[in-house]
């Protein structure tokens, strides 16, 4: 448990480092952050701030679907965007165009072990990811058109409010999936002895991200 718990921690400390790591970069970040960077621009909030505030929103989202949250779920809500601003504080923006691409690369990169570490704690998914799932199970559609739904409303949106969409929200979207089917299983807490032969760990594939994420 201590060791979860610990994993969990770190995860959502180093999510939050990892988005702050992209948005600096100025080359586009994930679906999530594009529209928590639009409603930064267009109100007083901050990006630690507004992140924690979707969060709460997309929570509610969960209750007509009968999601039921964990502790994991409820700690990235609280913990990813606060990890967001104080990255932001530290981490300057690049000048040149090859430290950018550097620098978005090691947040895609950190990105990917965050959210194995977070998600192999076995906490509970994330509020995007659980809306994601809860969805795809109340209405049977395939995990794929609803992912790809709900991003694409968030980009369109927060483009719309002045978020920065670019060549790294391409990358994102192409490179993350592989990514974490490598760290999630990598890094995932084993169950106990009893469980696993009860039954088979799942396999994960693909990821969750908020974008992530978180």
């Amino acid at each position: 448990m201590t060791r979860r718990i610990a994993q969990l921690l770190v995860g959502l400390f180093l999510y939050g480092i990892a988005i702050a790591m992209m948005l600096r970069a100025g080359l586009g970040a994930t679906p999530w952050d594009v529209l928590s960077q639009g409603i930064t621009r267009q109100t007083s909030l901050g990006f630690g701030l507004v992140t924690v505030l979707v969060s709460g929103v997309v929570l509610l989202l969960w209750i007509p679907i009968r999601q039921r949250p964990g502790i994991g779920t409820l700690l990235n809500a609280l913990l990813v965007g606060p990890s967001a601003d104080a990255g932001l504080l530290f981490i300057p923006a690049p000048g040149a165009l090859w430290a950018q691409i550097l620098l978005f690369a090691g947040g895609l990169s950190l990105l990917a072990v965050a959210t194995g570490l977070y998600i192999g704690a076995r906490f509970g998914p994330g509020p995007r990811d659980g809306l994601m799932t809860g969805i795809h199970s109340r209405t049977g559609w395939p995990i794929w058109a609803v992912r790809t739904g709900i991003e694409g409303t968030v980009l369109t949106i927060g483009w719309l409010l002045g978020g920065v969409v670019g060549f790294g929200t391409l990358a994102f979207a192409l490179f993350i999936g592989p990514m974490v089917g490598k760290t999630i299983p990598l890094l995932r807490v084993p169950e106990k002895a009893a469980d696993a032969t009860a039954r088979p760990v799942p396999t994960v594939t693909g990821p969750t991200p908020t974008g992530a994420s978180a």
